[in-house]
């Protein structure tokens, strides 16, 4: 087993490596550090946390393994870290712990342990944040946490009471859609400020004084009630509820016979549009009249042909009775003579 000199500073961290159990590679070992002892780390977002880990710097960074270092943390940037229970945003004071990196075997990387300070977006469920509002729409409402982190706030988490929806001009409305505004310098304008406004799709307004959510700035204080990881990235579920974790505002997954029911529901009440609406139809066309009839025709046909076709075993069962007792009565003459 070779060893390699590290070109870094050899200074010794407090912090204990942690390996896992299993021994198929280590883990990321964490210690928040707290800004000042009268500030409580549950309650903000953002934190610094000391962390060591086992690194295999390639061999191309053996003449400087600090920069194969700081590459390799680079890695963690803007990724949902489990063992950091938040977003990397950034690194520093990286250090060896060892002067000397290990060599094992054949494998050409430099086997090390560092110790570095991550600063680290972790919200916790029950915060309070404060997010810009992207997108609205009648399901849910779209916010921007920092310019960067997704927010989405669903309908049951908006007070019903208090917002309405409203929707947006239509496209082909010949008012507000595209044809109407190819020539129109003032509405292009307007058109601009509603797309910087959120409000081309439409609007959630307060129910009493008709003020846009979000008012003018467009920021919204939410309560963060869920939070959702996917491919490495964080996104949050939140809810302007006044009680936000009441089991009113959960929704519960139907069961087998209500989605039956409903899908039931639905069939009848199309059903009886379309009933209505043949009803209702007193300028007919002629040729759809004539189609009518023929489908009629055509099924009075198909039933027919069903029904003769269940006839025919029994008339062949009658015919072949009757041969039957023809020869039984032709060989009991011919016994008699």
């Amino acid at each position: 087993m070779d060893s390699t000199q590290l070109y870094a500073s050899s200074s010794k961290s407090s912090l204990k490596k942690r390996k896992s159990p299993d021994g198929a590679g280590p883990n990321i070992s964490t210690k928040k550090r707290r800004k000042s002892d009268s500030t409580d780390d549950t309650d903000c977002e953002f934190h610094v946390a000391s962390a060591s880990l086992i690194l295999s710097i390639p061999p191309t960074f053996a003449a400087n393994p600090r920069i194969g270092a700081e590459e390799m943390l680079d890695s963690m940037v803007m990724r949902y870290i489990p063992a950091f229970q938040g977003v990397v945003l950034a690194h520093s004071n990286l250090k060896f712990q060892d002067q000397n990196a290990i060599i094992k075997m054949d494998c050409p990387f430099l086997v090390c342990s560092v110790s570095f300070d991550a600063t680290v977006w972790s919200p916790r469920v029950g915060m309070k944040l404060v997010g810009k509002v992207n997108l609205c729409s009648p399901d849910h409402i779209s916010l921007l946490v920092h310019r960067t982190f997704n927010v989405s706030i669903p309908r049951h988490h908006i007070p019903a009471d208090e917002w309405d929806f409203e929707y947006g001009p239509a496209e082909n409305d010949p008012e507000y859609g595209q044809g109407a505004q190819e020539n129109n310098d003032e509405m292009v304008a307007d058109n601009m400020t509603k797309k910087q406004n959120n409000d081309g799709g439409g609007k959630w307004v307060r129910r009493i004084t008709g003020h846009r959510i979000g008012n003018k700035d467009g920021f919204l204080e939410f309560t963060v009630v869920g939070l959702t990881v996917a491919n490495e990235m964080l996104s949050l579920l939140g809810s302007i509820q006044p009680d936000p974790f009441s089991p009113e505002h959960t929704i519960r997954p139907q069961s087998k016979k209500e989605i039956h029911s409903e899908v039931e529901e639905d069939v009848v009440e199309e059903k009886s549009e379309l009933d209505d609406g043949i009803d209702d139809d007193s300028d007919e066309d002629t040729f759809t009249m004539l189609g009518k009839q023929a489908d009629q025709a055509a099924l009075r046909e198909a039933k027919r042909k069903a029904k003769e076709d269940q006839e025919k075993p029994e008339k062949k069962k009658k015919r072949k009775d009757g041969e039957s007792e023809m020869e039984f009565k032709k060989s009991k003459k011919h016994k008699k003579r």
